[in-house]
């Protein structure tokens, strides 16, 4: 979207920044991530991104974004971007190394792990600043009792887990964990090629059958067919703009 109020003649016109003055988090030399959004570049218009730089066996905490969606760029090393679909009730994991994309749709769960040193990503989204909800946040602020009863849980155990969490991780593990110096990294599974697609469904009150879009390994996409307009309802679908 571009910015229609913006007056080009203004001398605060900015056309140009330089990421390193605008630090967002930073672990250590290796592993931090800079930004850009309309704050730093008033003719950006709808857009902003984070410059991230990782090694391996780094990780983008698990997080939502509400307000935006998620375009994720390798440009080197390599990373596995976590997603969970909250339609389907599945985790997928989509590895990418220089010149690959994967796409996190807006609000939905995800992360990013470094499977390799060196790894440089750069995050784009589709809104002027990004709303960025941690996990650890709703881990740390979430009181053990509600967690334990909730989930039947030992309140004890709940407590004694989770109190190293003490402020937003954004990139884990935190700096002298002394878990992750002796866990051996992994990386995550690929997703898997997807089962051939369901039978149409003919009732108009099912939600369209997105199962042949999942897979990793064919980044093209196409919508599926409008469900049916009965009568003055118009039933739920997903895409905005159709």
């Amino acid at each position: 979207m571009s910015v229609s109020y913006m007056d080009f003649t203004s001398p605060s016109v900015q056309f140009s920044y330089d990421l390193s003055h605008n630090p967002f988090f930073k672990k250590d030399n290796r592993n931090y991530i800079n930004s850009l959004s309309v704050n730093q570049l008033n003719t950006l218009g709808n857009y902003s991104l984070l410059d991230i730089y990782l090694s391996i066996g780094n990780v983008i905490e698990p997080h939502i974004h509400q307000n935006a969606s998620e375009l994720v760029y390798c440009i080197s090393g390599a990373a596995t971007v976590s997603i969970i679909n909250p339609f389907t009730k599945e985790l997928l994991n989509f590895p990418i190394t220089p010149g690959q994309v994967a796409n996190v749709p807006q609000g939905w769960w995800h992360y990013e792990i470094a499977t390799a040193d060196d790894t440089h990503l750069l995050a784009i989204f589709d809104a002027q600043v990004p709303e960025f909800i941690a996990a650890s946040d709703m881990l740390r602020l979430t009181p053990a009792s509600i967690l334990a009863h909730t989930y039947c849980l030992d309140e004890a155990m709940v407590k004694e887990t989770l109190a190293p969490i003490t402020s937003t991780v954004v990139i884990g593990p935190p700096s002298g964990c002394k878990h992750s110096a002796s866990r051996e990294y992994t990386a995550p599974a690929a997703a898997v090629e997807p089962a051939a697609p369901e039978a149409d469904v003919a009732s108009p009150y099912a939600y369209p059958n997105l199962s042949p879009y999942r897979s990793n390994r064919d980044y093209s996409f196409s919508y599926p067919k409008r469900p049916p307009i009965i009568g003055n309802i118009n039933y739920y679908w997903p895409f905005r703009g159709f």
